[in-house]
């Protein structure tokens, strides 16, 4: 319920130029620690979603319908500008053509911006950068790497376990085998993917038609707006590039390979990105901004917050970091984009068979 009402706030909620610091501070109940390196972001523009609205044409107001209805707007008002661009009504056209067709498209409609809902602008903390939905059924909710339950948790999510029991060894992933990541949405994860739609049992099949666009808009937004700090976790090449231009003197930018089982095993599993997201938030705004990850409704016992008391190095990759975001890694990163999350864990399974039998037919060459 308090999720809910606080949420519910951030939609009416009018600044005042007075208390622009604790209206913008990083977290609306424990307030931003102080800190000589950080300015106060300006108040935010109040956003006239009624005003706005009106100034559409008639075919931009059905187009963007969804939007309107469903996108925070905090969100809605940030993002307003891309929306009404060529290229992002182009691809309205498109996915309203793919309904006419009768074509299952995943996320649900209304799942689609479940992320601006479940982690309003003024609240992100963290960023979590996916690549294509998952194209199977009850899977994908608009979260990146989330499942809704039932769903067992796919294995890409399951080796963000495994990393994450690394880095805490009290860690609870949610009971049932499940994978459903809202927790994190709710204290300031922000999950999204670069892609925000996708045929059923087709991944990519809506890449490169203009999401990509709006969801770097998004990523951009976060970097500008804020001010106080934001870790982004990149996993994988394609992510990487996504935050090449984030400034680093005031963001914490942690790369790794992507978690699919293609790739791992090739530095994931000790990339340490959650012990250290957790590090560099308590550093800059005490040990009431850090993330609680577990996903049992339970909390992180304190001495497992807090590991290293000695300021890491904001935005620089570790030596393994940046050999993994080389260009001999970037083979089956590659592949990790082309097929996205959203394959079973037998298509997964045969995949990577099949990986290893043409590089050994290349070696044999």
């Amino acid at each position: 319920m308090s999720g809910r009402i606080k949420r519910k706030a951030a939609d009416t909620a009018t600044p005042d130029p007075k208390k622009a610091r604790s209206i913008t501070a990083f977290f609306s109940s424990s307030g931003e620690a102080s800190s000589s390196s950080n300015t106060p972001a300006p108040p935010t523009p109040r956003f006239d979603k009624q005003r706005w609205v009106s100034k559409l044409s008639d075919e931009q107001r059905s187009l963007l319908s969804l939007e309107i209805n469903t996108m925070h707007d905090s969100w809605l008002g940030a993002l307003k500008e891309e929306l009404v661009t060529p290229d992002f009504l182009s691809l309205k056209r498109f996915l309203q053509s793919e309904k006419e067709k009768g074509m299952r498209i995943y996320p649900p409609e209304g799942d689609i911006y479940s992320w601006t809902r479940y982690t309003p602008l003024d609240t992100v903390k963290v960023v979590i950068l996916g690549q294509d939905p998952y194209h199977g059924p009850n899977q994908a909710m608009g979260l990146s790497f989330s499942v809704r339950a039932p769903t067992p948790a796919p294995r890409s999510l399951k080796n963000i376990y495994i990393a994450l029991k690394k880095d805490y060894p009290s860690f609870r992933p949610p009971p049932n085998n499940g994978g459903l990541l809202v927790p994190w949405a709710d204290c300031g994860v922000l999950m999204l993917n670069a892609c925000l739609t996708v045929r059923a049992s087709e991944a990519n099949s809506h890449s490169n038609k203009g999401w990509e666009k709006l969801t770097q808009r998004a990523i951009d937004v976060v970097a500008q707006r804020r001010t106080g700090g934001v870790v982004f976790l990149a996993w994988g090449t394609p992510a990487a590039k996504r935050v090449l231009k984030i400034d680093k003197k005031r963001h914490l930018v942690l790369n790794s390979v992507h978690p699919s089982p293609l790739s791992a095993s090739r530095g994931f599993f000790d990339c340490g990105h959650f012990k250290k997201a957790n590090e560099w938030l308590a550093l800059r705004y005490g040990e009431g901004g850090i993330v609680n990850w577990n996903l049992d409704g339970s909390t992180m016992p304190k001495k497992n917050n807090i590991l290293v008391k000695e300021t890491p190095e904001v935005g620089v990759p570790t030596k393994g970091e940046q050999t993994e975001l080389s260009k001999g890694g970037q083979k089956l990163d590659k592949f990790d984009a082309e097929y996205g999350d959203g394959f079973d864990a037998d298509e997964e399974e045969a995949m990577v068979q099949a990986t290893i039998e043409i590089e050994k037919q290349e070696a044999n060459k």
